[in-house]
């Protein structure tokens, strides 16, 4: 209840701003939103204020100077439905990804291929030790012993689930209604299909691994940097189509339009591809690990160049596209519920997409940034109201198990995804998650449509944040 009325006066304090933003942006973002807004309010009094009074007729309306086209919806017009679908569809041509094979390794060089297909010319990697699995598949040991390989300093071991400081930390997510059994599939042979069973069939190859990223240099500021996020590795013998390559795509689909020759942003963005995110965040922290004391440092000095921008905030894609509601009540030939093995009741999640589906975006309330983050998550909302095609969004404050805690202690951080992570996938509303049913005939293009539309919000936001524009 607690958590409810701090969301409930924050909600009430973001809408009384024009728009929520960052302070690094706030005041340039909200004095162009201000501007706009105050422009609808004038035609809306010109409008009304005439024809009482005299009986003379109403005045000639002004000229209207017709409104500047907005170059972010111009952009927002090169990222389809189809683009996205073939950019996932390549991605699992290499299975399901898992970190330490060479299907994974296979995958990471064809992400930077594709990357530099775009135009980049700046792609980079992390090496990392990855722990040594203690089980045949599934997390291994704690994401903490991580081992870093050279540079960097602190923070690798930060940013869990916890966080938050001194303040006690509030509740996590509540689990209401039906739950549906979760877990990993460990068993090839439960993978009917021949085909994907013989792209997961390769073994853990010991040594190290790595994972790429690139960066969209600002003109402006860039020495100011957001991180776009999602990883590429995934695990339970399938395609991993939703868990991640539904945000592994979304994150190369906008790395690949603000890429354009013809669109720049003030700020950068770096696009990342973490790995190693199914056996706990290993990928994410040793880039904290690696990088965070490089942040902001000119080099050479004098050049105007920065290897590792200050970091502003991270946004996180993981699992895109299954929003099909709540597990119902599996029914027999006699419409009775059906129970199991041990008399327990039975649960399957619909079918189809549910008309009520929405974009989750979520940061973490126990975090030492969850004020940031807060209003961050409602910028996004905004820009989806405002971008997003067909699904609405919505903010939640419980992000956990995901790459966006290696940084939730360090700078704001969100996660944005198909269902709340705790209480609803957590809960076994996905029941593709981590089984041999995250595959490409699985979905339909209602799933893939959830999943554009979070690009959609987060190219619109991303924008914004940057001071994006399309050069004439």
């Amino acid at each position: 209840m607690y958590a409810r009325r701090w969301i409930g006066v924050a909600v009430m304090s973001v809408v009384t701003m024009s728009v929520v933003l960052l302070a690094q942006v706030g005041n340039q973002q909200g004095a162009g939103q201000g501007q706009q807004g105050a422009g609808r309010q004038g035609g809306a009094g010109a409008g009304t204020g005439t024809g009482t009074g005299t009986g003379v007729g109403p005045a000639a309306p002004a000229a209207q100077t017709p409104a500047p086209e907005d170059p972010i919806a111009i952009a927002l017009q090169r990222l389809t439905l189809e683009s996205y679908k073939t950019t996932l569809k390549g991605l699992t041509q290499f299975g399901d990804r898992r970190q330490g094979t060479q299907r994974n390794r296979d995958a990471v060089n064809w992400i930077a291929a594709q990357l530099r297909s775009y135009g980049y010319t700046n792609d980079e990697r992390i090496k990392y030790d990855p722990p040594v699995p203690t089980r045949e598949c599934g997390p291994s040991v704690p994401a903490s012993v991580v081992v870093a390989r050279g540079g960097g300093g602190g923070g690798g071991a930060r940013g869990g689930g916890g966080g938050g400081g001194g303040a006690a930390a509030r509740p996590g997510p509540r689990v209401v209604g039906n739950r549906a059994r979760t877990g990993v599939n460990c068993d090839p042979m439960a993978q009917p299909d021949e085909r994907i069973r013989a792209l997961n069939s390769g073994p853990i190859i010991p040594g190290p691994v790595d994972e790429v990223y690139v960066t969209k240099i600002g003109t402006k500021y860039p020495n100011e940097v957001y991180i776009i996020g999602a990883h590429m590795d995934g695990h339970g013998y399938n395609e991993a189509v939703n868990d991640d390559g539904s945000g592994t795509a979304l994150v190369m689909e906008l790395a690949r339009i603000f890429a354009s020759a013809d669109i720049q942003t003030e700020r950068s963005i770096r696009f990342a591809l973490w790995n190693g995110e199914e056996g706990g965040l290993n990928g994410a922290r040793a880039y904290v690990a690696q990088r965070q004391a490089l942040q902001g440092i000119e080099n050479p000095a004098g050049s105007g160049k920065y290897p590792e921008p200050k970091w502003l905030a991270m946004i996180q894609h993981d699992m895109m596209m299954w929003d099909h509601g709540m597990p119902q009540p599996v029914l027999g030939p006699d419409g009775k519920p059906q129970m199991d093995a041990n008399g327990r009741g039975m649960f399957m999640a619909p079918k189809e997409q549910r008309p009520e589906a929405d974009v989750n975006v979520e940061f973490n309330i126990n975090s030492q940034f969850a004020d940031q983050a807060m209003k961050l998550a409602f910028h996004f909302k905004l820009a989806g109201e405002k971008y997003a095609t067909d699904y609405p969004v919505n903010v939640g404050p419980h992000m956990t198990n995901t790459d966006s805690g290696a940084f939730q202690d360090i700078i704001p951080s969100l996660s944005l995804r198909e269902n709340e992570r705790g209480a609803q996938t957590g809960a076994g509303w996905n029941p593709t998650w981590h089984t041999p049913l995250d595959v490409w005939t699985t979905f339909t293009d209602k799933d893939f449509r959830l999943g554009l539309n979070a690009a959609q919000t987060t190219f619109g936001a991303i924008a914004q944040l940057t001071g994006m524009s399309i050069k004439k």
